[in-house]
């Protein structure tokens, strides 16, 4: 086959450090656009970012040369830069260690994206631990709730 055909979907989730909500509603679109941007820029395909305060997804289309650990490096550290030479927040910004990352089939794309969109509206419901717990458990992932976020110390 002189060619390489690939569907990769994923939603990344990652995590303000600490879980602040330092993401202001001014200017966190402004940011999303950002995150986007690096995305495309990584070779891969930004379907939709959005989150709130003090987290963001991203629902992308993966090349299958593109790691998914050095994507989400890239991402979180240029973002990061950007929130800090714009001085967005008041204090040092930073992104927590980690992230989630879940796949997706073709079919359910329309799903994801409208979730995704939705960030505000869902977690006027369910909190961001709650809902990243849930994402854990619906995908049958191992984990020790006590490593899921870095805690302020």
């Amino acid at each position: 086959m002189s060619q390489t055909y690939h569907q990769i979907y994923l939603q990344t989730v990652f995590a303000v450090k600490y879980r602040e909500a330092v993401l202001d509603k001014e200017w966190r679109s402004v940011v999303w656009g950002v995150i986007g941007n690096l995305i495309n820029e990584s070779n891969c395909k930004t379907i939709i970012v959005n989150g709130v305060e003090d987290h963001v997804h991203c629902f992308l289309g993966l090349k299958p040369v593109v790691s998914v650990s050095e994507l989400m490096k890239t991402v979180k550290a240029k973002s990061s830069k950007y929130i800090n030479d714009n001085k967005l927040t008041k204090e040092h910004f930073g992104w927590q260690d980690g992230y989630g990352v879940f796949s997706y089939a073709q079919s359910q794309i329309d799903r994801v994206y409208k979730y995704v969109q939705n960030q505000e509206a869902h977690h006027k419901k369910q909190t961001f631990l709650d809902e990243y717990v849930d994402f854990l458990k619906k995908f049958k992932i191992d984990y020790e709730e006590q490593h899921i976020f870095q805690k302020l110390i």
